[in-house]
């Protein structure tokens, strides 16, 4: 049987070349703030994502990839299927997932959550059972996240991948989680300030799994709003005293794992999610 071209080769000098000559390449995305450059490839009937780094910042992201997804299974999180280096880099290979990132950073523009034709607009408008219904996957595939023994860094809406048509969530660039604890040793961890913990700002601060659960409590907020200055909340009041617990400056204040705000977010849905 012939060899398949992304999922048994071996080594790539240059990567883009590559691509167009092994199958058609239908979306490239060259303006990440991460410095990577990803490609939509089509061979045939199969597409996929690839995403490659050919900066040492990028490399050493990607290298944690692979050790997120050599740890973490879950059916919302988009799967690691090959990698390979390419000239001074490494390049990921990934199934493509039909959908829309909610919100889709570049260097060159950042904002338009509030555009009524963004994607995050459009998620905020479904109904509040559908939304709760994706809130639920993303609070699923991270108790997998903590059972694996890892925490949630540079978790943010530019992480959810939406299919509109299909009703779907999943999670994808999930690059910088990491084995937790861990004592931070850098000025600040990577991520958008919207989302993160109040120690993930200072040097030397424990991260664990309350700072996911920081996080996980801030996207349950912003998802679940209508709008982007967070005035037009479409929860209940039980659900936002979970929000309230899981987003405490204090980690010591907040619920003590991942399944704790789970068990009291399904609690205050009353059969809702």
């Amino acid at each position: 049987m012939p060899t398949h071209p992304l999922l048994d080769v071996d080594f790539v000098e240059l990567l883009e070349p590559y691509l167009e000559d092994v199958g058609h390449v239908f979306q490239v995305f060259r303006e990440q703030d991460s410095g990577c450059v990803s490609y939509g490839v089509a061979l045939g009937s199969e597409q996929w994502f690839v995403k490659s780094a050919a900066t040492s910042a990028g490399v050493v992201s990607l290298r944690r990839a692979l050790d997120v997804h050599g740890a973490v299974r879950h059916p919302a999180i988009v799967p690691l299927r090959h990698h390979f280096p390419i000239k001074d880099g490494l390049a990921l290979i990934y199934p493509w997932v039909e959908g829309e990132v909610l919100y889709h950073p570049t260097v060159a523009h950042h904002g338009g959550r509030s555009a009524p034709e963004s994607p995050m607009a459009r998620f905020r408008s479904l109904p509040v059972a559908e939304i709760l219904q994706s809130l639920n996957v993303i609070l699923d595939a991270h108790l997998a996240v903590e059972k694996a023994g890892f925490v949630a860094v540079d978790l943010y809406d530019g992480c959810l991948l939406y299919d509109f048509e299909a009703q779907r969530m999943a999670l994808c660039d999930l690059d910088e989680y990491r084995p937790g604890p861990f004592i931070l040793e850098a000025d600040r961890l990577p991520g958008s300030r919207r989302f993160m913990a109040p120690e993930e700002f200072s040097k030397g601060s424990a991260i664990d799994i309350r700072t996911t659960v920081f996080v996980l409590g801030r996207v349950l907020r912003l998802l679940l709003d209508a709008g982007d200055d967070e005035r037009k909340w479409r929860g209940s009041p039980s659900q936002l005293k979970v929000i309230e617990r899981a987003t405490a400056s204090d980690p010591a204040d907040r619920f003590a794992s991942v399944a704790a705000l789970v068990r009291a977010w399904r609690g205050a849905c009353s059969g809702r999610c």
